[in-house]
């Protein structure tokens, strides 16, 4: 069973896109756009869309590494 973390931006900027950003625990991720039910490519983010993408990758990635410490340390 996977499972996700399920997280929901809206671009600051026109045209203020309403996103959902979804992130796998085996590292998968999918971004959809809500209003058109189309995905969206990492590459195609704007500015503050991109910025909050690679901040909760980054949180993530830390959470996850934390949570392999403790499993094997």
């Amino acid at each position: 069973m996977k499972r996700c973390m399920n997280y929901r931006y809206v671009e600051k900027n026109s045209p203020f896109r309403d996103l959902t950003f979804k992130f796998y625990t085996d590292g998968k991720l999918t971004i959809l756009d809500n209003e058109s039910g189309a995905s969206v490519a990492p590459k195609e983010l704007r500015r503050d869309s991109f910025d909050f993408y690679v901040r909760k990758r980054i949180e993530y990635i830390k959470n996850d590494l934390a949570a392999k410490q403790l499993k094997y340390a």
